[in-house]
């Protein structure tokens, strides 16, 4: 090392110090925090902020003018028959999603942490979904299920079945696609899972069969369920996210068809803005959107909280 590097290195600490001095701990705690700060401001508050301002216009894009008009956007939507099948169809969506992916996984888990082998190419396996490109699943999917020469009603015809049109159909559409969705969330939801029971100490079990608990379902009731809670909260809302926030595979394979029978909430906000270039009435969707994610949130922070013990 140089003289002159030798003393640049020697000078580091001071400098160091004489900064921290001139601004002091609480001002170098903001000085690190900044750039997260202006991101936050710029990407999250700043653009709600419009569509909050947005919500109570007339704006369409390309427009050079636009009136204040109050709630009538929020007033439009109780007679949009688009909306209200929207908002039906993405409640019935989650309530089949939801519970089937949590309820999978939780069991392919238990299955896989209890085998001795093939644990990492299961996780592989079921994992792929999650970081598959959307679009080209969907692309198999709309083969699979195709009502003529898709392999799953090839199979329904062996067996002497009914072929349904998987997503032709306003009666199976929405299944359809709740399957898809299952299929989607299972691999995610498997991961954490499998995380969680990880970091359950081995001699619990142990401990619990001493104290009698002599069956796999009574040492899951009494320690694995337990110690479990936190993560379960965790996928719930994560899952329930996912669910409301469908878009990728109604828009890829149905197109809200047919008869708006497979329409969602985040699909209404992307048409009427980005097709009808209705940004005014777009925003007010979005509203309902957020706080219809926000009232799950709370709901379950709060009735499911209260029941998970944190070791």
């Amino acid at each position: 090392m140089s003289d002159a590097a030798a003393a640049a290195y020697a000078m580091a600490p001071r400098e160091r110090s004489r900064a921290r001095s001139l601004v002091g701990d609480g001002g170098a705690a903001w000085l690190l925090t900044l750039p997260a700060i202006i991101a936050y401001l710029l990407m999250i508050l700043l653009p709600l902020a419009g569509v909050l301002a947005l919500a109570f216009t007339d704006y369409e894009f390309g427009g050079t003018s636009f009136r204040w008009i109050g709630s009538e956007n929020f007033a439009d939507m109780l007679k949009d028959r688009t909306f209200m099948a929207s908002i039906r169809n993405t409640v019935i969506y989650c309530f089949f999603v939801v519970p089937l992916s949590i309820g999978i996984a939780l069991l392919l888990a238990i299955l896989i942490e209890a085998g001795a082998r093939g644990r990492a190419f299961f996780r592989a396996v079921f994992f792929l979904p999650v970081v598959s490109l959307t679009v080209a699943m969907a692309t198999a999917w709309q083969y699979l299920l195709h009502p003529s020469i898709g392999p799953v009603n090839a199979v329904l015809r062996g067996l002497g079945l009914g072929t349904p049109n998987w997503l032709g159909s306003s009666d199976w559409v929405l299944m359809s696609l709740g399957m898809i969705g299952v299929w989607e969330n299972v691999g995610f939801n498997l991961v954490l899972f499998l995380a969680g029971l990880t970091a359950i100490p081995r001699e619990l079990y142990g401990a619990a069969e001493v104290d009698g608990a002599k069956s796999a379902w009574s040492r899951f009731a009494l320690v694995t369920w337990p110690l479990l809670g936190p993560t379960l909260l965790f996928v719930i809302i994560i899952t329930m996210t996912r669910s409301i926030r469908v878009f990728d595979s109604v828009q890829t394979l149905t197109q809200g068809g047919p008869n708006n029978a497979s329409e969602v909430l985040l699909r209404t906000i992307y048409q009427e803005g980005f097709h009808y270039f209705k940004f005014g009435y777009s925003a007010a969707i979005t509203l309902v959107f957020l706080a219809i994610v926000l009232a799950v949130m709370l709901v379950q922070t709060r009735l499911i909280d209260r029941r998970i013990h944190y070791g």
